[in-house]
C-alpha cells in the first residue's frame, strides 16, 4: 500500500519548489548568447543611445511592482500553508466560514486597478517619448525593408546601400557580408521605414527598441546613438521561409568615419535613392539567384 506523503513536509516541498523556479529563470536570465546584460538593468542588452534609459527604467519599475505583488501572494500563501495545516488535534469540524470580508474585497479589487492604471500611464509616457519625431534630426536614414534583407537610403547625403539575404553556411565570417548600416555617434538620426511587400519589424537590441515596418505605410523613429562600435540588427517579425537571415549590422562611429563611408558609396557609383515602390515580382526577379534552386523553381510556379 503506498505511503501519503506527511503533511508536514508539504510546506517544505512547495518552498523548495518556489526557489527552483526562481533559480531556472535566473539562469536562464544569464545565458543570452552573443548579448552583453547587466544585473543592474534588469539583464537587458546594454542600451547605446540617449532614449534607452526610458525602456530600461520602465523595465525595472515594472519588475519591481511584480515581485512586489509576488512577495505578498507567496508570504499569504505560506502563512495560510504553516497557520492552517492540520494537526494532530485536529477534531475535523471547519473553521468559521464568513460571507464576505470588506477590506480583503477592496484589496483585492481597487489595489489591482490602481497598479494597472500606474502601468498604463507609464507604458504610455515612455511610448510617446519614444516614438517623438517632433525634433529636426541630424540625419535621415530611409529603411526598406524586403524579403529578406534591407536597403538603406541615406537621403541626407543622396547615396544608398543594397543589401542582401545572409548566408548563414556555418562558417565563421558571415557577418561581414551582412550590409551594414552606419550610423554617427552623439547625433539625432530619425528612420524612415517602409516595406516592399510583407508586414516586417526593424529591430537593433542594443537600442532597446524595435518598429513595425508595414507594406503602404511610413513609420518613423529617432534615436541618439552614444556609443560607437558594431551592434547586431535583424527582423523581429515572420516574414516568409528565410526570416531568419534576414539580418544586417549596425555600426556607429564617428562622423569623420561616416562621412568617408558616404563617399565610399558615392565612388561606387551608389548615387540617388532606391526607389521604395518596387512590386514584389521584381524583388524575387532580382535576388532568385540567392534562392537554392528548388526554390527558386517553386517561387516561378507560383508566380
Amino acid at each position: 500500500m503506498p505511503v501519503s506523503s506527511s503533511p508536514s513536509r508539504r510546506p517544505r516541498r512547495a518552498i523548495g519548489a518556489i526557489g527552483l523556479v526562481i533559480a531556472v529563470v535566473a539562469l536562464s536570465a544569464c545565458s543570452a548568447v552573443g548579448v552583453h546584460t547587466d544585473p543592474k538593468n534588469g539583464y537587458l542588452p546594454e542600451g547605446v543611445t540617449e532614449e534607452a534609459h526610458l525602456v530600461e527604467n520602465l523595465w525595472i519599475w515594472a519588475w519591481v511592482a511584480a515581485l512586489a505583488v509576488g512577495v505578498l501572494v507567496w508570504g499569504l500563501i505560506l502563512w495560510c500553508m504553516a497557520a492552517y495545516r492540520r494537526r494532530k488535534d485536529d477534531d475535523g469540524s471547519l473553521p468559521v466560514q464568513l460571507q464576505y470580508n470588506v477590506p480583503l474585497e477592496i484589496l483585492y479589487t481597487v489595489v489591482p486597478m490602481l497598479m494597472v492604471g500606474a502601468l498604463f500611464y507609464y507604458t504610455q509616457d515612455a511610448t510617446t517619448k519614444l516614438q517623438d519625431v517632433s525634433q529636426e534630426p541630424d540625419t535621415t536614414i530611409n529603411i526598406a525593408a524586403k524579403q529578406w534583407s534591407w536597403d538603406f537610403n541615406y537621403v541626407d547625403d543622396d547615396v544608398h546601400e543594397a543589401g542582401q539575404m545572409a548566408e548563414l553556411d556555418g562558417k565563421e565570417g558571415a557577418e561581414e557580408k551582412l550590409p551594414t548600416l552606419y550610423l554617427p555617434v552623439g547625433e539625432r538620426v530619425e528612420f524612415v521605414l517602409t516595406s516592399r511587400d510583407v508586414i516586417h519589424s526593424f529591430w537593433v537590441p542594443a537600442f532597446l527598441e524595435k518598429m513595425d515596418v508595414n507594406p503602404g505605410m511610413v513609420n518613423r523613429f529617432q534615436v541618439t546613438p552614444n556609443q560607437t562600435g558594431t551592434f547586431q540588427g535583424k527582423c523581429a517579425e515572420l516574414c516568409g521561409a528565410y526570416h531568419s537571415q534576414m539580418l544586417f549590422n549596425v555600426k556607429v562611429v564617428e562622423r569623420d568615419e561616416y562621412d568617408a563611408h558616404m563617399q565610399e558609396l558615392e565612388d561606387k557609383g551608389q548615387t540617388g535613392l532606391l526607389d521604395n515602390g518596387l512590386n514584389r515580382e521584381e524583388i524575387l526577379e532580382r535576388d532568385r539567384d540567392l534562392l537554392p534552386e528548388d526554390d527558386a523553381a517553386r517561387t516561378s510556379e507560383e508566380n
